[in-house]
């Protein structure tokens, strides 16, 4: 047997962390195809209920210290994420933060929500078309959230669905076309894509030209945000005024 010495390297790029949904079959593809490769990203999975209704999102609150803590205790993480809009409007954007930071390493913590208002303020928005895929109940509770942070959601539509594996499976056409009739003539100064869950990535460019206005999903607006707070230089790969620097 043969006994090798090494040189350890030194590993200076970002580190950034996100927690998916156990349900959700779209974010960490989106983030892979928006983050740069030279950033270090790791994923952890969070046990969630299949039906959404704000007891089910509620849920999550008892499992994000143990999500938290399977990311790599070795690594002090730039921005850790949590990987639902929902799911944040329900426990509170301050407790999940302090939830991962008392499990892992890590300087900063966001969601979907906290994104979304930061996203908002950026581009000198305060007024949505909001377009969600889940029940009213869950909706409206988020909607309510954003309104205390001064994001008014004047003009409201939803899927109605409250399955989570139904959600990955609506399809680009319906929401193009949901988005489209809800914006007409709605007075708001962009579209939102609520959900992470809802494939967003090949719609907002085609939602951008035919509306004339920013149109934000909650993939699009958690990257962004947690790009800036790792200070991510280079910016991030994806559709959207947002992340092509407007």
């Amino acid at each position: 047997m043969s006994v090798f010495s090494y040189s350890p390297d030194t590993l200076d790029t970002p580190v950034m962390g996100l927690v998916v949904l156990q349900s959700d079959e779209t974010i960490e593809q989106d983030f892979r195809q928006m983050l740069p490769a030279a950033v270090r990203f790791h994923v952890s999975r969070i046990a969630s209920a299949p039906d959404v209704s704000r007891e089910t999102l509620a849920q999550m609150e008892t499992h994000l210290p143990a999500a938290a803590g399977l990311f790599p205790q070795s690594l002090r993480f730039d921005a850790i994420g949590y990987g639902c809009t929902s799911g944040t409007a329900q426990i509170g954007a301050d407790r999940i933060a302090e939830l991962i930071a008392a499990s892992t390493s890590v300087a900063m913590v966001t969601e979907p929500v906290s994104a979304l208002i930061a996203a908002c303020r950026h581009l000198k928005i305060s007024r949505l078309g909001f377009l969600s895929p889940y029940v009213m109940e869950v909706s409206d509770h988020l909607r309510e959230v954003l309104r205390k942070s001064d994001v008014q959601t004047p003009v409201f539509g939803t899927f109605a669905e409250g399955r989570e594996e139904q959600v990955v499976r609506i399809s680009a056409a319906s929401v193009i076309e949901a988005g489209k009739a809800l914006m007409a003539g709605a007075g708001a100064d962009a579209l939102f894509l609520s959900c992470t869950n809802l494939r967003t990535m090949t719609v907002i460019d085609p939602l951008e030209e035919a509306l004339g206005l920013p149109v934000l999903s909650s993939n699009q607006v958690l990257a962004w945000h947690m790009a800036q707070l790792a200070g991510v230089a280079g910016g991030l790969h994806g559709p959207g005024r947002l992340l092509k620097g407007a």
